[in-house]
């Protein structure tokens, strides 16, 4: 039989696209994934939505369902504002860390995009999803949509039932905790969704008898030890210190109700769910960039997508993917996708092609020719820190011409410590490591100890990273949203870092 034209085995033809032609480029689009990268993928929910419900799904994080708030229409306002005046644009998805994995694709997409889209989301992200160590351990996809379903129709009761000013305070103190409201050290507290409402019901039995029998004799059984011996012992019940300042109160505040102690859980979980994305920024950007290319190229070599639409696509990608020199007035740090896939992409030469250098970096993979396997493993093992402390090779430092930069107290210079050269290699991958560690960027605030049978006053402590103190604004405010949540008072100590 003769070999079909090209056109007869084209996957699309033209720029519009319809869902024959979705669900025929989407099956292409898997069988590479899963035959030549051998990924490992949730079932996929592929959506088509307006750019309102685009814009809707900005507003909320991303999430397809969502209690109501006010900030997230303040969002979309904000959002679609600049859409409508052409000042912004939108995401040519939104995908679903969920099993099935869910991806929202724009409407307004061309069938060339659409294809892109569905690579990066549905092929990449879900497999990054899926297979990482941080979103197996932290993250909950069989559940999350139910969850979100269940969150959104609590607090609409708890908003017909108790008002929604009430409700909406609550939410406005919760939010404001959200970033230090996440455990990072130890894993959150495990429960069945069966459990889950039993306790409920528990809680709605007995009201605050579950929360306060930590209250009711703890040092009066013991009054006449040794009272540092007493608040040790306190401590020790407590789990003090504790990371995760929303946990600390929902379970122990003398005050809440316990509808608010379970809208308090909501938002923490929540918080949680995203906590794992803030670690692997660079990493499943890059997974996502790496497959859709390597997937779209396979599928072009084919036959199955012609030039034109090839052509949008590499013109997306490579926007995608523009880094601006660091004296550009665009300049906003490094750009994840970029240096994510420059990375990657690099692994996949020192495998296959590797020179001398290479050789001397990275001896246990040069020249073993199994770059899917070296991916899949870094992809399944590692968070950004980590990734770039074992992948970043000389070449990619050379490329992006990247540089280290020492600033020195009271001084209005900084210094250039290491540039992309023999000397400072090193150097600048472990400040690079360093910059993308989220422990570093984000303030560490702990409940260190509370006077159960006293004031009952609230003891916070703050370590300063690396020197840089809490703004007091930022201080204040936490001081305000905790003292209405714990219905006490709270201080907080500055401590140096230990």
């Amino acid at each position: 039989m003769a070999e079909p034209a090209a056109t007869d085995k084209l996957l699309f033809e033209g720029s519009e696209w319809t869902f024959d032609a979705i669900r025929r480029t989407y099956d292409a689009i898997e069988a590479v994934a899963l035959e030549d990268l051998g990924l490992d993928l949730y079932p996929n929910q592929i959506e088509i939505i307006s750019a309102e419900q685009m814009l809707d799904a900005y507003s909320s994080s991303g999430m397809p369902l969502m209690y109501g708030h006010w900030s997230f229409g303040k969002k979309f306002i904000f959002h679609e504002s600049r859409y409508s005046r052409g000042l912004g644009g939108l995401a040519y998805e939104i995908v679903i860390n969920s099993n099935p994995c869910v991806s929202y694709c724009l409407d307004e997409n061309t069938m060339a995009m659409q294809a892109l889209v569905m690579a990066h989301a549905a092929c990449g992200h879900n497999h990054f999803f899926k297979n990482n160590h941080l979103f197996r351990q932290w993250t909950d996809p069989e559940g999350i949509i139910d969850y979100l379903d269940y969150a959104r129709e609590f607090i609409r009761r708890c908003e017909e039932k108790h008002g929604s000013t009430e409700v909406e305070e609550l939410l406005d103190a919760a939010h404001a905790l959200m970033p230090t409201s996440v455990f990072r050290h130890r894993r959150p507290p495990q429960r069945s969704r069966r459990a889950e409402q039993q306790l409920r019901r528990r809680r709605q039995e007995e009201e605050e008898r579950a929360v306060h029998y930590i209250w009711s004799g703890l040092e009066r059984s013991r009054g006449k030890e040794d009272a540092q011996d007493l608040a040790q012992e306190r401590r020790r019940k407590m789990r003090l210190p504790e990371e995760n300042l929303l946990y600390f109160i929902e379970t122990y505040s003398p005050v809440l109700k316990s509808w608010q102690r379970e809208i308090l859980r909501i938002v923490r979980n929540i918080a949680q769910y995203f906590y794992p994305q803030t670690q692997t920024k660079i990493m499943n950007e890059g997974c996502a960039t790496f497959v859709h290319d390597h997937i779209l190229k396979r599928l072009h070599a084919a036959g199955r997508i012609d030039d034109g639409a090839m052509l949008e696509i590499l013109v997306n990608h490579t926007g995608v993917l523009t880094q601006p020199d660091f004296d550009s007035p665009n300049y906003s740090g490094l750009n994840p996708y970029a240096i994510g896939f420059a990375i990657m992409r690099d692994v996949v030469r020192i495998c296959t092609e590797p020179t001398e250098e290479d050789r001397i970096w990275f001896p246990e993979i040069a020249g073993c020719g199994d770059w899917r396997n070296v991916l899949r493993d870094a992809w399944e093992k590692f968070r950004d820190e980590s990734f770039v402390q074992q992948f970043l090779s000389p070449k990619v430092i050379r490329d992006f011409r990247m540089f280290g930069l020492t600033e020195a107290e009271g001084k209005s210079w900084y210094t250039v410590s290491a540039i992309h050269d023999e000397a400072g290699y090193r150097r600048v991958r472990d400040l690079l490591a360093h910059s993308v560690d989220p422990a570093v960027r984000q303030p560490v605030i702990q409940v260190t100890d509370v006077d159960l049978l006293g004031d009952r006053a609230l003891q916070l402590e703050f370590r300063p990273l690396e020197g840089i103190p809490l703004a007091e604004e930022d201080k204040q405010k936490t001081l305000e949203y905790c003292r209405q949540l714990w219905g006490y008072e709270v201080h907080m100590k500055d401590v140096g870092p230990g």
